[in-house]
C-alpha cells in the first residue's frame, strides 16, 4: 500500500530521513509540506539521538520543483492572501535550514527548482547528480527569486548569478558546484549505498561530511567556466537594457541567445529581479535577504504578470504572455522601487532579521 503522507520521515540510526512525497507533482511544495518540515526540524534540533538531517525527494524525477504554483496561481486570481502566508512560512523553514546545527544534507537529484533551492541549497552539505537540473526561473512566470535564491545568486563567481537570476536557466552538477548552489557530485546510481551509510549506527568513525566524501566523484562536464568572460562582462551593467545591449554587441553567439531570451520574460521581473540581487549582495545575512524578498513576492503577488505568466508557461502552456507592461521602457524606477518599500498598513512583515541598532550621538560630542 502506498503511503501518501506529503512528507514521510524515517529515523535510521542516528540519520532522520526526511522526503518530499508528491512524486506526481515532482514534490512540489504545498503549505502542509512546509509545516511538516518545519516542526520535523524543530524537533530534530531538540532531540539528542538524532545526529543527522537527510533530505530526498520521492520518485526519480527530481527532489522538488518548487512550490505548488496552481495554488499560488488561483489564490492570486481569487485576490486571496493565502500565499503570503504560506511565503511567511516558508520562507522561515528556509532560514531555518541554513541555520540548523547539526549535519543536514540535501540530495538535490533530478530537478530542483524555485522552492526546492529553498530547502536544499542552504544546507551544510549539498549533493547533485548526473541528473541534476537546479534553477530559479521566476522570471519566465513573472515573479521574482526567492527562498534566499537572490543571496545564493548573488553569491555566485562573478555575474553567473545575475545571469541565472534573469535568464532562469537550469544548470547541471557542475555549474551547480561552480556557482555555490552545491558541495559534492554523487553518481544518481550511488544513492541508495549513500543514504544506507547515512543510516548506519552511531559509533562509525567517519563524519557525516567524510561518509559523503566517500561517494563523491568529479560530475560531467560544466558550461559556465568557458563563458565567463561574456557573462562578466555583459551581466555587470547596472539595468537590464545595458545587459541586453552588451549581449547583442558581444559578438558572441551564445550571448545573442541570452539576449533572445530576455526578450521572452516579463520586463518588471526582470528588472526587480536585478535590482533583488545587487541589493542582496549589499544584505548582512539571509535573515535580511528573506524579510527583503518577502516585501518584494507579497508586490509581484498582486502584479497582473503573475497570474499572467503562470497562466501561459504552466496553464494554457500557449507561452505567449502578454506582460504589463510590455517592453523594458516602459517600467521606471519608481515601480521597481515599490517592490522593496516597507509593506503597508494592514500588512505585516516577515521581520526575520533583527532591526538594526543605532548609537545615538553624543550631541556635546558632536562638530
Amino acid at each position: 500500500m502506498n503511503d501518501d503522507r506529503p512528507v514521510l520521515l524515517e529515523t535510521r540510526g542516528t540519520c532522520l530521513h526526511l522526503t518530499l512525497n508528491r512524486p506526481r507533482a515532482l514534490n512540489a511544495l504545498s503549505h502542509t509540506m512546509v509545516r511538516l518540515l518545519d516542526e520535523a526540524l524543530f524537533r530534530a534540533e531538540q532531540d539528542e539521538s538524532i545526529g543527522s538531517v537527510l533530505l530526498s525527494g520521492a520518485g526519480d524525477r527530481g527532489l522538488c520543483a518548487g512550490g505548488d504554483i496552481r495554488a499560488l496561481h488561483d489564490d492570486a486570481r481569487a485576490s486571496g492572501r493565502a500565499s503570503l502566508q504560506f511565503w511567511r512560512d516558508e520562507y522561515r523553514l528556509n532560514a531555518r535550514i541554513a541555520r540548523f546545527p547539526k549535519p543536514y544534507v540535501a540530495l538535490m537529484d533530478g530537478i530542483v527548482m524555485g522552492g526546492g533551492v529553498g530547502v536544499s541549497a542552504h544546507s551544510g552539505i549539498r549533493v547533485v547528480t548526473e541528473r541534476s537540473r537546479v534553477a530559479m526561473p521566476e522570471t519566465a512566470i513573472g515573479f521574482v527569486p526567492d527562498v534566499g535564491g537572490t543571496r545564493l545568486l548573488a553569491a555566485a563567481p562573478g555575474e553567473l548569478g545575475t545571469h541565472l537570476a534573469l535568464t532562469g536557466r537550469s544548470v547541471g552538477a557542475a555549474d551547480a558546484v561552480l556557482c555555490g548552489l552545491a558541495d559534492h557530485h554523487v553518481p544518481a546510481r550511488l544513492l541508495p549505498a549513500l543514504i544506507e551509510a547515512l543510516g548506519e549506527p552511531a559509533g562509525q568513525d567517519a563524519s557525516v561530511a567524510g561518509i559523503v566524501q566517500r561517494f563523491a566523484t568529479e560530475p560531467p562536464a560544466g558550461e559556465l567556466a568557458a563563458q565567463r568572460d561574456w557573462i562578466d562582462n555583459c551581466y555587470a551593467a547596472d539595468s537590464v537594457e545595458e545587459i541586453l545591449r552588451q549581449l547583442r554587441e558581444s559578438g558572441v553567439p551564445a550571448a545573442e541567445a541570452a539576449a533572445d531570451e530576455l526578450l521572452t520574460k516579463s520586463p518588471i521581473a526582470l528588472k526587480v529581479t536585478l535590482a533583488a540581487v545587487r541589493r542582496a549582495a549589499r544584505l548582512d545575512s539571509l535573515e535580511a535577504v528573506l524579510d527583503q524578498e518577502f516585501r518584494v513576492s507579497s508586490r509581484a503577488f498582486e502584479h497582473p504578470d503573475f497570474v499572467e505568466g503562470v497562466r501561459a508557461r504552466i496553464i494554457d502552456k500557449d507561452n505567449e504572455p502578454q506582460w504589463k507592461p510590455g517592453s523594458l521602457a516602459e517600467v521606471d524606477d519608481q515601480e521597481v522601487a515599490r517592490f522593496f518599500a516597507p509593506l503597508g498598513p494592514g500588512e505585516q512583515e516577515l521581520g526575520l532579521a533583527p532591526e538594526p541598532t543605532h548609537t545615538p550621538v553624543d550631541e556635546g560630542q558632536a562638530g
